[in-house]
């Protein structure tokens, strides 16, 4: 992207409509990795098949896992919360 825009740059600018077409980004094969691939869905359509998962989805899912094992371990082995009662002593 750099080099096109140097050499848009240095190009005579005949028009604006040309040099703006110039700018212009192509993806070239950006848009599908493998045709022969199994189709990716969402997690909530075959939630038993990860491997059939989105990426996204995946992340998601695999994040909220870990989260949870890490959250439910440092409560485990915390103790969970102590409650103190404090008996308050009143002289009448």
């Amino acid at each position: 992207m750099a080099s096109r825009l140097v050499a848009a740059a240095a190009a005579p600018a005949s028009s604006s409509s040309s040099a703006l077409a110039r700018l212009i980004s192509r993806r070239g094969m950006a848009g599908a990795a493998d045709p022969h691939a199994t189709p990716k869905v969402n997690i909530w359509q075959d939630p038993l098949s990860p491997s059939k998962w989105k990426e996204e989805h995946f992340v998601l899912a695999s994040l909220s896992m870990w989260g949870g094992i890490i959250y439910g371990g440092l409560k485990f082995f915390s103790g969970g919360k102590k409650e103190n009662k404090a008996e308050v002593l009143v002289n009448i």
